[in-house]
C-alpha cells in the first residue's frame, strides 16, 4: 500500500482529505443511493449496489470522526461494522424493530442475506478507491510546480 503507510497507522499526519471531503461524500453518497432507488427500485443492482454504497457511507462517517486513520485502516472498518450489522440480523428483535422503524430498517435491515456479506467488501474497496484518488489529486495539486514562462528570444534554447 505505497503512499497510505501501515495499515491502520493512527497517528499520521492528518490527511488532506479532511472532515468537510468526508462529509460532502457522505452526502453525494446518500444522493446516489437514493437515486438509484428511484430509477430501479427492485433491481438487484439496485439492492447490492446499496449494500456496497452502505459500506461506503460508513467509511465516510468513520473519516468524518477520524480524519487521522489511514485509508485501510478506514475502509476495515466501514467493513467490520457492516459486517456486524449484518450478522446482528440474525437476532429476532432485529426484524422486529425493522418492522416498525422506517429509520430501523434503514441502519440495521431487516434480514439476514449472506451475499450482502460480500457486497460490503466491494463497498469497502470502492472507498478505499476512492480516499486514495482524493488522495493522490490532492497531493498533485499541491506539489504542482510553477515554471516561468520561457523567453520569447530563445535564450532558453542556448542560443542567446
Amino acid at each position: 500500500m505505497s503512499g497510505d503507510g501501515e495499515l491502520g497507522r493512527i497517528g499520521a499526519k492528518a490527511p488532506s482529505r479532511g472532515r468537510r471531503w468526508a462529509v460532502l461524500g457522505a452526502v453525494l453518497t446518500i444522493a446516489l443511493a437514493l437515486g438509484s432507488r428511484a430509477v430501479a427500485p427492485d433491481s438487484a443492482v439496485t439492492k447490492y449496489g446499496g449494500d456496497a454504497l452502505y459500506t461506503v457511507l460508513l467509511m465516510t462517517l468513520v473519516v468524518a470522526v477520524a480524519p487521522r486513520l489511514g485509508d485501510g485502516a478506514a475502509a476495515l472498518v466501514a467493513l467490520a461494522l457492516s459486517w456486524a450489522v449484518e450478522l446482528l440480523q440474525l437476532a429476532d428483535w432485529v426484524g422486529d424493530l425493522s418492522a416498525r422503524s422506517t429509520a430501523a430498517r434503514l441502519v440495521l435491515g431487516s434480514t439476514f442475506n449472506a451475499p450482502d456479506l460480500l457486497w460490503y467488501v466491494a463497498g469497502a474497496a470502492a472507498g478505499w478507491c476512492a480516499c486514495r484518488a482524493g488522495r493522490r489529486i490532492g497531493a498533485a495539486r499541491h506539489n504542482r510546480v510553477v515554471r516561468p514562462a520561457a523567453p520569447a528570444d530563445g535564450r532558453h534554447l542556448g542560443r542567446g
